[in-house]
């Protein structure tokens, strides 16, 4: 497997490149709940699980992590993509290969190191239990065991572990490019007495990232956008700098003026 080789360098540089490139493909980049995980015991790991449904999935953690967490950012990524990036082991992913079994265990284990390493800073987790990118309204949601696995393990080490629900929608708004939102679930606080078992944990994380989804859709469908924060906006589209344009030189479309 591949295995983290983190660099502060190329973090730094993909901080810019990451804002820099979202600037450019979206109008804006919206947030809602990350704020509210400020008071976590930061000696708890914490594993966000995610939906996964666009080439961009991921590519925005880092970005999320220095704005909102004090945290060692760590990332599953399919070994036969991380093996075509092996830049992204400079910033905290290592490889899983779900189809042998003796490997996605190895991973297992590795990602168990990770979440209970000593650290002054909390050790997180990005996972994507679907394994495969899937339309973002594709039902049921079915998730891999690999995440509910994972915090099993991590409690045989450490007294407990934090799980989030992380979804994401791309929409367009009213701007010719989309926008991309990310919300937040409060982070569910696991011990060995309230551990379920793997099976059963992965159904909740289903469901709970199913109607999580669902309530994010229906904010954007009905434009509430009033407990989301805009991390970034992106570069004025064309019908944005048009709209400039016209109101420098006084410029009006009414044709009745």
């Amino acid at each position: 497997m591949l295995k983290v080789r983190r660099s502060p360098l190329y973090t730094a540089w993909f901080g810019w490149y990451s804002r820099r490139a979202f600037k450019q493909h979206f109008d804006k980049l919206r947030v809602k709940g990350a704020r509210d995980l400020s008071e976590m015991n930061l000696q708890t790991p914490i594993i966000f699980y995610l939906n996964h449904a666009y080439w961009w999935d991921g590519f925005w953690s880092q970005l999320l992590t220095e704005t909102y967490f004090n945290q060692n950012l760590y990332i599953i990524i399919e070994y036969k993509q991380l093996v075509r990036y092996q830049f992204f082991t400079r910033l905290g992913a290592f490889s899983i290969v779900r189809e042998n079994p003796r490997e996605a265990i190895k991973t297992i284990q590795y990602a168990t190191e990770k979440l209970t390493e000593r650290s002054d800073k909390q050790n997180a987790l990005w996972i994507f239990p679907q394994g495969i990118i899937e339309h973002i309204d594709k039902r049921p949601i079915k998730f891999f065991s690999g995440a509910a696995k994972i915090a099993e393990q991590v409690l045989e080490r450490t007294p407990s572990v934090y799980l989030c629900s992380v979804v994401t929608r791309i929409d367009y708004i009213a701007e010719q490019k989309p926008e991309l939102f990310i919300s937040f679930h409060p982070p569910r606080m696991l011990t060995k007495e309230t551990f379920p078992n793997p099976k059963l944990l992965t159904k909740e994380m289903e469901a709970e990232t199913e109607s999580h989804l669902d309530v994010l859709k229906s904010h954007i469908m009905n434009r509430d956008f009033d407990a989301f924060e805009i991390l970034l906006e992106g570069k004025p589209s064309v019908n944005r700098w048009f709209d400039s344009l016209k109101s420098t030189f006084g410029i009006s479309t009414d044709q009745h003026s």
